[in-house]
């Protein structure tokens, strides 16, 4: 049985069943609202909603989702989850910089000690380059003077050679490592200054918040 635009109280009182059937209201394809004991087939993954014995809405189902829209709202609920992780890193490292760091000058020094140790091996690495391009030198001119004798060279002179060659590449990575951790640590700590004068001044205007409010 079905009712177009028929209101639900003349609908409770001529309609023959029973006060424990249950009744339904749907919009079709034109905009038309419905009542009916039963729901046509094509509107059943539709919006409509379920009436009790009085015509009071008891359940409302919503329409089925197309597979766009399921796609869609996965790919907004891991949007979101991304944002709050991120919000919660961005806390927990608040609290870390405010729980860690008094003044600015703490940060500046944390900053500095570390930058000192890179600095450190940065150093080391040259100097061991350095050692190895002198003796590399030194070898080199051993090589051509035996040649300029007519002698034959050992082989262990171009194996210490090739051994000085692999040291100087070897540190000559571990080098550009140590300049990029450098370059990491400065603009870290740049970003750790910037926010940690934000928290401390967000801090200070609570404060005079709080004794304005006391009255303080």
């Amino acid at each position: 049985m079905r009712f177009v635009f028929f209101p639900v109280c003349l609908l409770l009182i001529f309609a023959p069943f029973s006060l424990q059937a249950k009744m339904y209201k749907w919009v079709d394809d034109e905009g038309q609202v419905h009542f009916g004991d039963k729901i046509p087939t094509e509107y059943l993954q539709k919006e409509h909603d379920e009436l009790n014995e009085h015509g009071v809405t008891t359940r409302h189902r919503e329409a089925a989702k197309t597979h766009e829209q399921r796609i869609e709202e996965k790919r907004l609920e891991r949007q979101k989850k991304k944002a709050e992780l991120i919000e919660k890193k961005k806390k927990q490292r608040d609290r870390v910089l405010l729980d860690t760091y008094t003044t600015e000058a703490d940060l500046v020094a944390a900053r500095d000690s570390r930058l000192d140790a890179v600095d450190t091996q940065i150093r080391l690495a040259k100097s061991i380059i350095a050692e190895s391009n002198t003796k590399i030198e030194s070898l080199e001119k051993n090589v051509a003077a035996i040649k300029a004798s007519n002698r034959k060279v050992p082989d262990d002179i171009y194996k210490r050679i090739s051994s000085q060659k692999q040291q100087i590449e070897t540190h000559s990575m571990v080098m550009q490592k140590h300049i990029k951790r450098r370059d990491e640590i400065k603009t870290q700590f740049d970003e750790y200054i910037v926010r940690f004068r934000v928290l401390k001044a967000e801090q200070k205007a609570k404060r005079e918040r709080y004794a304005k409010e006391q009255g303080l």
